[in-house]
């Protein structure tokens, strides 16, 4: 079954077994590993085993996971972080941690001991920072800071590599190793600038494709292979608040979307339709993770949900048979801040195919009654 990592407020790391039978045994949640502050971002090296933790007094630890046992390995502290900031970024890779905050320190810290870190500045006001799944690039927005994406190895490069102090650089020029900036909407209708306001940000399949939420509750869809603007702009999703976080689902055109309310919605995003809604949510949702057939989502209500999900339907526009829901809550001592999923897809031993065993069964009573049959044929030419 799939593990999942919980970081909570009070610093605690927990590992999230489901059950594969929720109404019958219930899942687990184990304590890994306690900090002194509360846990910002967690990561999980897809092809390592790998574990990052960001906390909010600015300090970074990472881990080896063995079975259900997390080993530190090292620790450092973001000194750029400064009061009233967090991160808003964390990725475990084979490579090295990269981590990034909100007042715009990023940071990459190798794997191996002696190597020294790799320190880049982004502009500040972040609210999501992601590392596309190659490593070559990575995407941030925030407020008042358009979607843009980077060269990843260029955003470390030399302050001697940037524009001289004493040149004026266009507004709308690119920084060294920025590669693409999304451009803000037209003005409204009553030709007032709109604010930019993005709250959260993902990949989607490609390395162009990127998934936006704003304050304003709408969700935009962008394709950095063509115009600055959003391919797609839908508006009014976020019921409550506007948009918390987006998530790409693991299905094909399939996305996770909660407000600043108790909504929770599965998006199609060929069209931009809320395909089904999590319903019985009683708190704001305040991380999640998809992994095949399984949500898994935290709240303000001290609770971990783990729900069923299914891939949107085939052609846009249809209607969709199963919805999913929420099949478990597990509850938490505190209020869980984020949760991750390992990554690792289990593969269960197929079950014999019905068919075979059948089809000798299927066979042997065949004979009997063939054999009944010309019984009866016998006995009735007997009575002729």
């Amino acid at each position: 079954m799939a593990l999942f990592l919980v970081g909570d407020e009070l610093g605690n790391i927990k590992s999230l077994r489901p059950s594969s039978t929720p109404n019958e045994v219930p899942s687990t949640l184990t304590l890994l590993h306690s900090a002194k502050s509360s846990v910002a971002a967690l990561s999980i090296a897809s092809t390592s085993k790998s574990v990052a933790a960001a906390c909010a007094d600015g300090s970074v630890v990472s881990f080896t996971r063995d079975d259900n046992e997390l080993h530190v390995l090292e620790q450092w502290r973001e000194t750029r972080l400064k009061p009233e900031q967090t991160f808003v970024g964390l990725q475990a890779t084979d490579r090295g941690i990269y981590s990034c905050t909100s007042n715009g320190a990023l940071r990459l810290v190798p794997d191996g001991k002696g190597k020294q870190p790799l320190l880049g500045s982004l502009p500040a006001r972040l609210s999501n920072w992601r590392l596309d799944s190659d490593q070559a690039t990575f995407a941030y927005g925030g407020d008042e800071v358009e979607l843009s994406v980077w060269d990843t190895e260029k955003a470390f490069a030399s302050s001697s590599s940037t524009e001289p102090s004493g040149t004026k650089r266009k507004r709308d020029a690119l920084f060294p190793g920025e590669l693409w900036r999304a451009k803000n909407l037209p003005n409204d209708g009553l030709g007032l600038r709109q604010p930019v306001r993005i709250t959260s940000l993902t990949y989607l399949s490609t390395p162009t494709g990127l998934l936006t939420g704003t304050a304003l509750g709408d969700v935009r869809r962008y394709d950095t292979r063509n115009a600055r603007r959003p391919v797609s702009n839908w508006k009014g999703i976020g019921k409550m608040g506007g948009i918390k976080l987006v998530e790409k689902g693991l299905a094909d055109h399939e996305a996770f979307v909660s407000d600043h309310g108790s909504n929770l919605f599965a998006l199609d995003l060929r069209n931009g339709r809320v395909v089904y809604s999590y319903k019985g949510l009683a708190g704001a949702v305040t991380s999640m993770a998809p992994s095949p057939s399984l949500l898994v989502s935290t709240a303000l209500d001290r609770y971990c949900r783990i729900h069923t999900s299914f891939p949107p339907p085939p052609e846009a526009g249809q209607s969709q048979d199963n919805k999913g829901q929420v099949v478990e809550k597990v509850f938490t001592t505190s209020v869980p801040t984020v949760v991750v999923w390992d990554g690792v897809r289990t593969v269960t031993s197929a079950p014999e195919p019905e068919g075979e065993d059948d089809d000798v069964w299927d066979e042997m009573e065949n004979i009997e009654d063939s054999e009944d049959e010309s019984k009866g044929r016998k006995r009735r030419r007997n009575a002729d």
